[in-house]
């Protein structure tokens, strides 16, 4: 057959030297690699001949086998699964069809050190490239079940590969590694060596469902000795708890999630009765870094009966799960099950319901038992978890019970709302909150000033998602949830109405100057009105109790839907020197031109103390630049 030679993408190249040079810090990670995919083919294979009985292929002894030549120095990792076509090898092993490469190597080159580097390995599926750390040549030999030819692909992990068409292929695939030498100071073992390869076998993949085979050494007796089976097969979800250590989990969890980092939480699930299933669910240490992308893949391993069905079962966890990984395995669903049907399903929206109580229910145990594990899953997951607050009112009470938020009460430590309301004040009868980028710039906020001065604490929210949810939930426990941006506020206790007698006779003194300044500012503001909310800065801007924020009016204009300009509330502190004096100037004058530059210039500054933009930032700066040259 003709053997045709081709160029490795510029990327696969840089991320072979990669991988050959620095990625693994442990290079015995190749044959759990190897492994893993040739346990992905038979399950494909085994799924595919459910789907399809006239399928010609065999599936009678489902296997996969690893074979070793000492002499010639190569390793042969042999399944006889699904396999490869001619054009699927050229597509998936010549080069790299993920859109995701550009932003692995990226993310390579940023890492600190090898095993941070390490942990981004499987997100791209370039696991099979990790063949050439040990090895100075790699040969595939494949041939897809139900076809007649099959396919040879070679390469020495330079600058190209060959692709060959043969006729003499068995069903499935081989990958033989011809071995660099052994070199122990880099790491690098002798993978001819039976008990390297045993030992390897049991760490990594003892808990594949197929087996996995070898041909013990002979020790000098006579005859072929018959292929041992390296690992248990068993299935960990299926045994008991006291059978299974914690290390085997942690494997586990590696080998669906392709992190190599432990979990932080391990989470069994047994369901009897009419409808019986087993799952094994992990929650991760880390955040992977797409998890806000739109092509991150959610979702659990889904089983039935311990055959495999799909990968990323999206159907049993919400959205705001995403991050959970794990396997669930039903005895009663059909082995045909589709995505559409799962959708349909009563046991799988019954399925969904007890999974997603199981997890809360966990975080509310770590909450309550491990400070310092709840405060790494709420940093890591704290954000996506708060979709739910909108997206699941079901479970709205749970989610909230295992919140916490930054809070001015403390500069550190976040708080729950049960906390919150704990220390609120006598006769308060809201939770306060502010939105906003980020700590530093809200607790600065203008808006903040008269609950310091009052010692009324105000939960300090940065995630984009609190603006919505804190509308959704509206209120906790009877109290109100009430942004300090928004709205008219109160914080004048019973008892006190020398206050409000003060306030009725401001107002009257300063009617004059808002009327005028409502007009002087009609296309910014909709009222000018005196603020209780002020007591060391001029002014403040807000929004009215039931109009959008700034931020969620941007939110949804990133989403590419066109809101209308929301316009909203100048408010004055009356007790500022600058207001009083403005309040004088406009008393005095019969001709007030003069003053409305000014006028501008305090709306400006109030926009700009909230972290916005004043609408014309050259007219600003200009007459900021005057105004200060004329006091030198």
């Amino acid at each position: 057959m003709t053997t045709e030679t081709f160029e490795f993408q510029v990327e696969a190249r840089q991320l072979l030297q990669l991988m050959i040079h620095s990625v693994y810090s442990n290079k015995d990670v190749f044959l759990r690699e190897l492994v893993s995919n040739a346990s992905d083919a038979l399950d494909k294979l085994r799924l595919e001949k459910l789907r399809d009985d006239a399928l010609d292929a065999d599936v009678s002894d489902l296997h996969i086998e690893i074979d070793v030549d000492k002499e010639a120095r190569t390793l042969t990792v042999r399944d006889n699964g699904i396999g490869m076509s001619y054009d699927e090898v050229g597509r998936l092993i010549g080069t790299i069809a993920n859109s995701g490469t550009a932003a692995f190597l990226k993310e390579l080159r940023e890492a600190q050190d090898g095993g941070g580097a390490e942990g981004l390995i499987g997100q791209f599926g370039v696991g099979f490239y990790s063949g050439f750390m040990v090895a100075d040549e790699v040969t595939l030999i494949t041939r897809r079940a139900g076809e007649a030819q099959g396919t040879r692909w070679s390469s020495r992990g330079e600058a190209t590969y060959t692709l060959e068409k043969v006729d003499d292929a068995p069903q499935g695939t081989s990958v033989t590694l011809h071995l660099k030498p052994a070199d122990p100071e880099n790491q690098l073992h002798d993978y001819t060596s039976e008990w390297t390869i045993r030992e390897i076998v049991k760490r990594y993949s003892d808990f594949i469902t197929w087996p996995i085979r070898m041909v013990p050494d002979k020790d000098g007796g006579d005859g072929t000795p018959e292929p041992e089976t390296l690992n248990s097969m068993k299935a960990l979800w299926a045994r008991s708890r006291d059978e299974v250590s914690d290390d085997e989990y942690h494997e586990l969890y590696k080998h669906i999630s392709h992190d190599w980092r432990e979990p932080l939480e391990t989470i069994r699930l047994q369901a009897e009765g009419t409808f019986e299933y087993q799952s094994m669910l992990f929650i991760p240490a880390h955040a992977p870094h797409d998890l806000f992308t739109r092509d991150y893949k959610r979702g659990v391993q889904l089983y039935v009966k311990r055959v495999f069905i799909m990968d990323d079962c999206e159907a049993l966890l919400p959205p705001y799960l995403r991050f959970v990984k794990g396997v669930v395995d039903a005895q009663d669903l059909s082995l045909n099950v589709s995505r559409e049907i799962l959708q349909q399903d009563r046991h799988i929206r019954m399925m969904q319901r007890r999974l997603t109580k199981k997890v809360l229910s966990t975080v509310k145990d770590l909450m309550a038992k491990d400070a310092e594990r709840y405060a790494t899953f709420w940093r890591e997951f704290g954000t996506v978890l708060k979709e739910g607050l909108v997206t699941d009112p079901d479970n709205r009470d749970a989610l909230l019970a295992v919140a916490s938020f930054a809070t001015t009460h403390s500069d550190d430590e976040p708080t729950t709302l049960a906390g919150y309301v704990e220390r609120m004040k006598d006769g308060q009868d809201a939770v306060y909150y502010i939105t906003g980028e980020s700590r530093q710039s809200i607790e600065n906020s203008p808006h903040l000033e008269a609950f310091r001065a009052k010692g009324i604490e105000v939960l300090l929210l940065t995630d984009p998602v609190d603006e919505v949810w804190a509308d959704a939930v509206g209120e906790y426990e009877g109290k109100k949830l009430r942004s300090v941006t928004k709205g008219e506020i109160d914080l004048d206790g019973e008892g006190e109405a020398k206050a409000g007698e003060e306030r009725e006779k401001q107002a009257e003194e300063y009617a004059g100057l808002l009327g005028w300044m409502r007009e002087q500012l009609d296309e910014d503001i909709k009222e000018v009105r005196l603020s209780a909310r002020l007591t060391v800065s001029p002014a403040c801007v807000v929004s009215d109790a039931h109009d959008l924020t700034p931020a969620l009016e941007n939110m949804y204009r990133a989403m590419g839907q066109e809101v209308p300009r929301t316009k909203r509330i100048l408010e004055l502190n009356p007790s500022h020197p600058l207001v009083q004096g403005l309040n004088q100037a406009y008393r005095d004058r019969e001709d007030r031109g003069g003053l409305v530059e000014s006028a501008e210039l305090l709306h400006a500054l109030a926009v700009l103390a909230e972290g916005g933009q004043p609408k014309d930032p050259a007219k600003f700066v200009r007459a900021v630049s005057e105004r200060l040259e004329r006091t030198l």
